[in-house]
């Protein structure tokens, strides 16, 4: 969406693309060049430009569907003319992949659902960006499409999800909590309200604690979720915050384990391991749903929180 007070539009994703398309011609960006000045007709746009009518007319049509023109139609000499003008003198671009940042004491990084680094899951399966699906429904082999990464609802039966978040915990400092939240449930056909699950998280290979959904959530839209999703489809889950600390694990707050941060060994490894699925002896194998900011009800993606304080007579690292 473009800034208020400027004519910045900063896009991600899908709508990224679009306008990446959009933009990958010399043709179209000498038709963004001629409109900073002042809007043209296209008429005028074919005469400065020198290509055929029919050739404009396509070219407009595709930075018209990327939503980088303004049109207006205006009363001309046979009827209405068409007015075009350039919507925006800049575009930024935001790759897929963490959103770092820090605070005093504490690091957040968030991870886009998509961006997992290794997938081992059976069907029932599949993913969907904001906009569409990716791949084929219940084949395994669409979690390895290069789209994956903008995906904002993943399920799966069986099986599991690995990521990496990259441990910016400082040179010096100890970690003394970590927690990871994420908009989850289980997964049937369509949904179904009494489906039980067994959600494991495990991070740096331990197994934190196992949280058991009640259900598929679906039949009323979730506050996120796209109009073109069906209605009777999975719509959202629950967020879940899983901790850990000196004294223990937690889920919400509750305690369900002894794991300590110390079994985690944060300072052995450049990265913090989370994995996410449903073990093979569970008692609930209802499977996994996993919503992105863009899907369900809770506007975040994957949110790790790591806090920590310096060590006695340790200081920050600050290069000068």
């Amino acid at each position: 969406m473009p800034i208020a007070g400027s004519r910045r539009l900063v896009a991600e994703g899908q709508r990224a693309l679009a306008i990446i398309r959009a933009v990958d011609s010399e043709t179209r960006l000498s038709m963004l060049s001629l409109l900073s000045h002042s809007p043209m007709n296209v008429s005028e746009l074919t005469a400065a430009i020198g290509l055929p009518h029919s050739t404009v007319n396509f070219n407009l049509k595709l930075l018209e569907a990327a939503g980088l023109l303004d049109i207006q139609y205006m009363p001309g000499t046979r009827g209405r003319q068409k007015l075009i003008s350039k919507r925006y003198e800049e575009i930024l671009i935001q790759l897929p992949g963490a959103a770092i940042s820090a605070q005093p004491n504490v690091v957040e990084i968030s991870m886009p659902i998509g961006n997992y680094r290794f997938s081992d899951v059976a069907a029932t399966c599949g993913l969907a960006t904001e906009s569409k699906l990716i791949g084929m429904v219940d084949d395994p082999r669409s979690f390895f499409e290069p789209e994956h990464v903008f995906a904002q609802i993943i399920w799966f039966r069986h099986g599991s999800l690995g990521y990496e978040f990259p441990n910016n915990l400082p040179h010096g400092a100890e970690a003394v909590e970590l927690e990871v939240s994420f908009e989850l449930c289980s997964e049937a056909p369509e949904h179904d309200l009494d489906w039980p699950s067994d959600i494991t998280v495990w991070l740096n290979g331990t197994e934190i604690g196992t949280w058991t959904s009640p259900a598929d959530f679906g039949g009323s839209r979730g506050k996120l979720t796209p109009l073109w999703w069906p209605i009777n489809h999975s719509q959202y889950g629950v967020l879940k915050r899983f901790k850990v600390n000196r004294e223990g694990s937690f889920i919400d707050g509750k305690q369900v384990s002894d794991v300590t941060l110390s079994a985690l060994d944060l300072m052995a490894q450049p990265q913090i391991q989370l994995k996410i699925g449903v073990k093979s002896g569970a008692r609930h194998q209802g499977g996994v749903n996993l919503y992105g900011r863009k899907f369900g009800n809770c506007e975040q993606d994957i949110l790790m929180r790591l806090w920590y304080e310096f060590r006695e007579g340790e200081r920050p690292y600050v290069i000068k």
